[in-house]
């Protein structure tokens, strides 16, 4: 959205209710596929990522006399919904503490490479999870969905020294969960 998106994102900053509504229908249309995408590639869940998207829309809405048109929509969009996001993880690692001991006594199905058990890859996953949020996010973006780093700092909201040290962190506390499993990393 390049030509004539100035007004566009005008009429949303600041346009009558009329066409406030217009713009962000049309804001929606446009960047709705690549924000649900950046949900997904952070909770990782297709239902929940759905659910955030509209959520993130609706932030959207009601923060619509903050936004900056000369400053772009995705990178404040991407901003959102990566909070959205958080929001959700913090809720969500509650429950899933409580689902992370049942599913200890589970077996794993095995795969088809010998040199990686399921029950490895099982303790990484448990492991990936008990991450703080604010690790997670910046190591779920930045190592296993390869985002550059400065994309992961706009989208948080923070430097890109700063999702530097996220993910040192999260890696640091990764390697001592599975040591103190018995995986060396």
């Amino acid at each position: 959205m390049r030509n004539g998106s100035s007004g566009v994102l005008n009429e949303f900053r600041q346009g009558s209710p009329e066409t406030f509504e217009a713009a962000f229908e049309t804001l929606f249309r446009l960047h709705q596929r690549a924000v649900y995408g950046w949900i997904l590639r952070i909770v990782r869940n297709p239902a929940a990522a759905e659910d955030l998207t509209v959520e993130t829309f609706w932030r959207i809405h009601q923060a619509h006399a903050r936004f900056e048109p000369l400053r772009g929509f995705e990178g404040w969009a991407r901003r959102i919904a990566t909070h959205a996001a958080l929001d959700w993880l913090r809720t969500r690692r509650a429950e899933s503490e409580l689902s992370m001991e049942a599913c200890a006594d589970l077996k794993a199905p095995a795969i088809a490479d010998p040199a990686i058990t399921a029950e490895i890859l099982r303790k990484i996953a448990l492991a990936f999870q008990r991450l703080p949020p604010k690790l997670r996010v910046a190591a779920t973006l930045a190592v296993v969905e390869e985002q550059p780093q400065k994309d992961v700092a706009a989208a948080l909201g923070i430097s890109v020294a700063a999702v530097k040290l996220r993910v040192f962190r999260a890696l640091r506390l990764l390697r001592k969960d599975l040591a103190s499993q018995g995986i060396t990393p």
